[in-house]
């Protein structure tokens, strides 16, 4: 018999599978349900984002509030939309985490197998996020509003911040989909992610006026893309400017997922 020449079976197994648009975008949709479905079977993973903004808006606003703006009702009014940041922050540490966890599993390695586009799983992690997000600002606003926060903006002015927010959220999902391939367990995203989120959430406008701070670190805040955001949702829920800070918070936005997608899809494949 002529041996039989060209790659075999196994051999086109190995060959790069091509997902047109519509199946790939279906197939991020059904890997966002699975984290749904996951949330479904055990709501207790949403206590954080549920119990977080009212324990963190109480101690801020009753502790801090008459200290640095001398009336708690003022305060509120400035540290809410900065608390709607910085659960944002916290909140998207958690793709990274859920991400190391499943991969330590060898739940990716059986994505893998299977006809999927090569980002879908980590398109999905971060679709699945998106639920957590929403929970998040409904819970602090829904909080917020019962203390005594009140909006200066039209609905629609409202509604285009909290999208804001979550854009911002999903785009900076991307570093903690990197974190959480590269680190070798869970603990390590934890641990690194605080050490980034603590910098950038303090040295930033979400507590305080950077004008009360050093020249050194007011510095910093101006390079901070948290300040943009808190301008801009500043803004969007109360008076002041608009245009710049949004636009700013994009270009932010666009350059995390210009950088960190490719890297973190770089190391998806890597890692798999």
């Amino acid at each position: 018999m002529t041996p039989t020449t060209g790659p075999g079976p196994l051999a086109a197994d190995r060959r790069p599978r091509r997902v047109g648009l519509t199946h790939g975008l279906a197939q991020c949709l059904t890997l966002s349900w699975r984290g749904v479905v996951k949330i479904r079977r055990n709501p207790l993973v949403l206590a954080d984002v549920l119990l977080g903004p009212v324990v963190l808006l109480v101690l801020f606003v009753y502790v801090f509030g008459g200290a640095l703006e001398g009336s708690t009702r003022e305060y509120l009014q400035f540290v809410l939309p900065g608390t709607l940041g910085l659960m944002t922050l916290f909140a998207t540490m958690g793709v990274g985490v859920a991400l190391n966890q499943d991969v330590g599993k060898g739940v990716f390695d059986r994505f893998r197998s299977l006809p999927t586009m090569r980002a879908a799983p980590l398109v999905g992690a971060i679709g699945s996020d998106l639920v957590r997000q929403v929970v998040a600002i409904g819970a602090l606003l829904g909080f917020g509003t019962l203390l005594g926060f009140r909006f200066q903006t039209s609905v629609w002015s409202v509604v285009a911040a909290c999208l804001l927010a979550l854009g911002f959220a999903m785009a900076l999902c991307w570093v903690w989909v990197l974190l959480g391939l590269v680190m070798k367990d869970a603990q390590s995203v934890q641990g690194l992610g605080a050490m980034i989120i603590f910098p950038l959430a303090f040295a930033s406008n979400i507590f305080v006026r950077p004008e009360t701070m050093p020249g050194w670190l007011r510095a910093f805040v101006e390079v901070n893309p948290i300040r943009h955001l808190m301008d801009a949702m500043r803004g969007l829920m109360l008076t002041g400017p608009v245009a710049e800070p949004v636009r700013n918070t994009l270009l932010w936005m666009v350059g995390f997922v210009v950088v960190f997608a490719p890297l973190a899809l770089a190391a998806y494949r890597r890692r798999t």
